[in-house]
């Protein structure tokens, strides 16, 4: 069984109510549900949330040590946390996948969300597309999965 992390960081656990104009009117429960219906057998998806960093930078050490694909919203972490950043560079360099992705598109907001520190790290970034940019990771994902 292949389980791939689906990590989310803080304030994603407001979703549906937060900013709908924004983010949307999807809650994370919807787009797990969603993520969930479309996985092949053979295929998990273990979908987190937390406002703790500390908690997410634990998750990440676990995909590293199992080597675990990972797709990553790290939220508000996306702009100052290098500690965030380091562990995301853990799990690449273990060689598993890890896509960074945000519903928003931060290039298109205020000018401190252009910046992300977690990038360079990540294997990919899927941004601006809503719900969408998680199931575009998990395609990819699943998709290097099928050719190895």
């Amino acid at each position: 069984m292949t389980r791939i992390l689906v990590l989310n960081g803080p304030n994603l656990g407001r979703l549906g109510t937060r900013e709908p104009e924004i983010y949307g009117s999807e809650t994370l429960a919807d787009i797990e549900a969603s993520l969930s219906a479309s996985l092949p057998s053979g295929v998990e998806l273990d979908f987190r949330q937390t406002d703790d960093e500390a908690t997410l930078i634990g998750w990440l050490h676990e995909a590293a040590d199992a080597v675990s694909p990972v797709i990553l919203n790290p939220a508000a972490f996306t702009h100052y946390s290098y500690a965030v950043r380091d562990a995301c560079q853990m799990v690449t360099g273990a060689g598993a996948v890890l896509i960074e992705v945000h519903l928003s598109n931060p290039h298109a907001r205020e000018t401190f969300r252009h910046t992300s520190v977690i990038t360079g790290a990540a294997t990919g970034v899927i941004a601006g597309l809503g719900a969408q940019s998680y199931h575009l990771a998990l395609s990819h994902i699943l998709t290097l999965l099928e050719r190895h």
